[in-house]
């Protein structure tokens, strides 16, 4: 059942854009072809992505009545949770969208990787056609040197060191500015704990999409850099819209 699932909805549909584009792109570069498969990925993921990202707009509009109804539930949970669920309904939002997101791309980048690193037992540059669809042509030239500079399967700290910056400016734009800590002031755990989030997701987060980026190879390292390029722009996409 994983098995099928898994090259019905992930690796196959991935490994046959991939091989697509191989055919497409002049010269065959395959960097070209992962960033071309990156957007079709996106567009594709396009209104789950949009409605992800007005959620997080959305809660932080909502906050102060989220808050207000926490104080006013306070020792009757189910109330609580009823009256937060009529706040979120009323915003026409879901809570979990944002969650969902971040789990589906993670089986997406694991299918890039093994499309371009084994090929269901072919590594680029050889093709296992028997996984291609029908429509799909095996490709004459393929060229594993993206722009003729950098072997996707192997690493690029300049590829890596992109995804981390753009995932820190990501993340900059997307996350809701918390006010200062005031001196003197009584501690908040909520408040704390946010901040420390914030903290880990601006600065830890880059620094790990850095290293994992580096560590697995080029290929995973220009899916994170395209993805959040598209991200950002989806950001101020969103800014302008509502």
């Amino acid at each position: 059942m994983w098995s099928y699932i898994w090259h019905t909805f992930f690796f196959d549909p991935v490994y046959n854009a991939l091989v697509f584009f191989i055919d497409i792109v002049p010269g065959g570069d395959v960097g070209v072809a992962i960033i071309l498969t990156v957007l079709l990925v996106k567009t594709i993921l396009l209104p789950v992505s949009i409605k992800a990202a007005k959620t997080q707009k959305i809660m932080r509009e909502i906050e102060p009545k989220i808050k207000d109804i926490k104080e006013n539930y306070k020792e009757d949970k189910q109330g609580q949770a009823q009256a937060m669920m009529e706040v979120y309904r009323d915003a026409g939002m879901n809570p979990f969208a944002s969650i969902f997101l971040v789990f589906l791309q993670i089986p997406i980048i694991i299918a890039l990787y093994f499309s371009v690193s084994s090929g269901g037992g072919f590594p680029l540059p050889q093709i296992n056609v028997d996984l291609l669809y029908s429509f799909v042509a095996e490709p004459i030239e393929i060229t594993m040197n993206f722009l003729g500079m950098i072997d996707i399967l192997d690493k690029s700290i300049l590829l890596a060191l992109g995804a981390g910056v753009t995932q820190y400016i990501f993340v900059t734009l997307s996350m809701p500015k918390l006010p200062p800590k005031e001196e003197g002031a009584e501690p908040n755990m909520k408040d704390d704990f946010m901040r420390n989030m914030q903290t880990q997701m601006k600065y830890v987060m880059p620094v790990l999409i850095t290293v994992i980026a580096y560590t697995i190879s080029a290929a995973i390292a220009l899916y994170f850099l395209v993805s959040n390029l598209t991200s950002i722009a989806q950001e101020f996409y969103i800014r302008k819209h509502r």
